[in-house]
């Protein structure tokens, strides 16, 4: 087993984005999770992964003005077919008129191993994606064509969603029920090993408190609420 599957195994067995977020607060990593109306089509999903950004324009029409060529979507493509196993197609950059994935990106990601897609913005096809079961975040479903309103113009860069946070290339990408966040590659082991320990000692505050001490005894004891 290599360092990310044992690392997003223990992300998937023993950890959750809450707990992940109280972590990276206390390090000073304050501004990590994505919108909160960024979320899972389907709420039972659980989405690790390493980030492949990719940022969007708007445009009209599907022409490129100073060379006459059609734009065939951008860089969207070349951004989709180079997925590796193990990533997350994470994508902002776009006003909301459009749906920036689908159910045909969605097979091809899958094809390729990918781990999953988070939007800054729409999806449409949903019942094609649900079908399949592929780990899709975004803002909701809406069908609107991207072709005549859009287009990818960088992946693989370091882009930056409306609320100010951050994803560079590598990065650890974690969703679940209650959002979407970013784990600095550089800081990922130690937030997580962090996360293992404040899990347990959260299940110690719940016996804490299952055995009948008050919220604020048990926080004067352990720091932990």
């Amino acid at each position: 087993m290599d360092q990310d599957e044992a690392l997003f195994d223990i992300i998937r067995a023993q950890l959750f984005t809450a707990v992940l977020g109280d972590v990276m607060d206390a390090a000073g990593l304050t501004r990590q999770f994505l919108p909160p109306e960024i979320r899972a089509l389907d709420p039972d999903t659980v989405l690790v992964g390493r980030a492949m950004p990719v940022l969007e324009a708007d445009c009209s029409g599907e022409v490129i003005a100073h060379t006459g060529e059609p734009h065939s979507f951008g860089l969207m493509f070349r951004a989709l077919d180079e997925l590796r196993a193990g990533e997350v197609y994470i994508c902002t950059g776009a006003s909301p008129r459009y749906a920036l994935w689908g159910g045909l990106m969605s097979t091809r990601a899958r094809a390729l191993g990918a781990a999953g897609a988070v939007l800054d913005g729409f999806h449409r096809d949903t019942r094609e994606i649900r079908g399949m079961g592929f780990p899709v975040f975004s803002s909701g479903a809406y069908a609107q064509d991207q072709r005549l309103r859009g287009r990818v113009i960088d992946f693989r860069c370091t882009i930056e969603f409306r609320n100010g946070t951050l994803v560079a290339p590598g990065d650890v990408i974690v969703g679940d029920l209650d959002g979407v966040l970013v784990i600095p590659r550089a800081h990922a082991a130690d937030i997580v090993r962090q996360a293992v320990a404040k899990v347990a000692g959260e299940e110690s505050v719940r016996q804490m408190i299952l055995g009948g001490q008050g919220a604020g005894a048990v926080f004067s004891q352990t720091g932990i609420m």
